[in-house]
């Protein structure tokens, strides 16, 4: 049965998006389209083309076939499926002609950058190098890298937000460096397929996403919270919780990453994040047993070895991505509300 949650999310999302008639007669492809973003992004699209009726083409690129038909039913007018593997060596070529690219595809499960960090690193890197080689020779009219807050690495002061040029420290020799690593590695490759080639590529640095159809069994902090809340159970942290970051909701982020593609600078990089958001794990795990479910406590247990990043302080300046016209509509509230009823009904 349809989650009504993020039915709701994905109406919302093609009634409320303003750039809708520059993607008309498109043909878009999605990487990574079973995750939560990509699923998330395809639905949004095909939402989007059959209330606007634009003509739209997505092309969902998966590595299981049997899961994206579960997700999205059989291929039709305005859909079809592309099989492949980014952690293999093969060219990246979908059949039909692509005008717009995202790409989604990579590991985030934090417990893999720590026990496979050499896959972590090539899927990452290699991946974008083979969506960007296709990029150059398909003349691409605008593509997207889906990045992350933890390239910034380690920062301790968070006196001024980030803004897009600034960057803390990330040790190399760190394991669990693996993913912001490579993911900066995929950043700089980006800037210069642009700058050398003129590929029309952005990067889109995605604050914490979360919202509803985020799976039962994800062990992010978010999901676990929302999970606590929903059984009742304490509120366990693993670490201190002085990690701070902002957050965004899906939804919002497919829209800021559709103003990135549709108005950013070639080769830029755009924080996309909601700057109220700005909390840390401690914080948030008392705001949402407060708001949602008094009885849970909060218990901190500090445990070694389960993969968590190092403790920095992100607060992300979103002034570039606001001035292509993209504002947050969910903030916290809104946002642990809506994943709690998705997660309920699942």
């Amino acid at each position: 049965m349809e989650n009504e949650v993020l039915r709701k999310d994905i109406e919302d999302f093609a009634a409320g998006f303003a750039l809708a008639e520059d993607l008309s007669g498109r043909t878009i492809a999605i990487t990574g389209a079973t995750g939560l973003l990509g699923s998330c992004m395809v639905r949004c699209l095909l939402a989007l083309n059959r209330l606007k009726d634009l003509g739209l083409h997505v092309i969902a690129v998966v590595r299981n076939k049997e899961k994206a038909v579960s997700l999205f039913g059989e291929e039709c007018e305005e859909l079809t499926y592309y099989c492949y593997d980014f952690s293999s060596d093969q060219p990246f070529r979908p059949v039909r002609k692509v005008d717009f690219l995202f790409h989604f595809a990579a590991p985030t499960a934090s417990k893999d950058f720590v026990d496979k960090p050499v896959e972590t690193m090539n899927t990452v890197y290699m991946g974008t190098h083979a969506i960007l080689s296709y990029a150059k020779e398909a003349n691409l009219m605008s593509l997207v890298l889906a990045s992350t807050l933890e390239v910034y690495g380690t920062v301790t002061d968070d006196s001024h937000p980030l803004t897009e040029d600034m960057q803390g420290y990330l040790d190399p020799m760190a394991t669990r460096s693996s993913y912001p690593l490579a993911k900066r590695a995929a950043e700089a490759l980006c800037h210069n397929y642009a700058v050398e080639y003129g590929v029309p590529v952005k990067t889109a640095r995605l604050a914490q996403t979360f919202g509803a159809g985020v799976a039962k069994t994800d062990n992010r902090v978010f999901a676990q919270f929302a999970r606590s809340i929903i059984t009742g159970e304490d509120i366990v942290l693993h670490t201190t919780g002085e990690l701070s970051r902002c957050y965004c909701y899906t939804t919002d982020a497919l829209a800021a990453m559709l103003h990135i593609l549709l108005k950013g600078k070639d080769g830029e990089a755009y924080n996309v994040a909601n700057e109220e958001t700005y909390i840390s794990i401690r914080n948030m795990a008392e705001y949402v047993a407060e708001t949602f479910n008094p009885q849970v406590k909060v218990i901190i247990n500090p445990l070694e070895g389960l993969g968590y990043s190092p403790t920095t302080k992100l607060r992300l300046d979103a002034t570039r991505i606001k001035a292509l016209g993209w504002q947050p509509r969910y903030g916290l509230r809104e946002m642990f509300c809506r994943l709690i009823n998705s997660m309920r009904e699942d």
